[in-house]
């Protein structure tokens, strides 16, 4: 699951050419209250959150990299596809923790959210950066590879894989024992997506600048 930061590669066009964007879903907030409860305990075990570090808690739908001269077609076609949006169901599931330590609140992949996340997929992959290079993690997923070859991102259509990131590559040794107390313990938390935005993100897949955020209507 600790693949959506990766898409941060090397290139032929400079840096400032090159945007990572992500097109997310934007949680109620009573996913967000499950983000920061779980961010309050981890606290206390000596880890900070991307939430504790002020990142806007969300679920990625579409996450890869534009040229720069693409966001305004990237945004009106983002707009366009929010136009039919409407709240649906969003769940957190429980814990799960990667082998290079990054923490995830797992998310239901229900039918409604993979719809979404296709819908999103195929209005903006035709404006994406066509000459990525794969990861060098992706030989280790290679059922991922025929996704990022086609759309620019391993995460896509039957490998989509919804979550909500709280650590990246964490070093604190006290991982292993949050995730024995508090894996068994973990709740279900019902929500609903409210919105679906799009921002630039960092290495790690959070939010640095949000480029624009669309509400579903009820």
């Amino acid at each position: 699951m600790a693949v959506i930061a990766a898409l941060i590669m090397a290139s032929p066009l400079r840096a400032e050419d090159r945007l990572s964007v992500d097109i997310y879903a934007i949680p109620s907030q009573s996913i967000v209250d499950a983000v920061e409860t779980a961010s309050v305990d981890l606290a206390a075990r000596g880890m900070t959150t991307f939430r504790a570090q002020g990142y806007p808690a969300h679920v990625t739908l579409y996450l890869t990299q534009y040229p720069a001269s693409a966001m305004p077609a990237l945004k009106a076609a983002v707009a366009k596809a929010a136009k039919a949006c409407r709240t649906i169901p969003l769940s957190v599931t429980g814990l799960e923790k990667s082998a290079s330590n990054w923490l995830f609140l797992k998310v239901d992949r229900t039918a409604a959210l993979q719809r979404l996340a296709d819908e999103i997929t195929l209005a903006a992959e035709p404006l994406r950066s066509h000459d990525l290079t794969a990861p060098a993690w992706i030989h280790e997923h290679p059922a991922k590879l025929p996704a990022f070859e086609r759309y620019g991102s391993p995460n896509v259509f039957m490998q989509f894989d919804p979550h909500l990131t709280l650590l990246a590559n964490e070093a604190n040794p006290n991982l292993s024992e949050y995730m024995a107390d508090a894996a068994p313990r973990a709740r279900r938390t019902a929500g609903l997506v409210r919105g679906i935005g799009l921002g630039v993100v960092d290495t790690n897949g959070q939010l640095i600048k949000t480029l624009a955020e669309y509400r579903c209507r009820a």
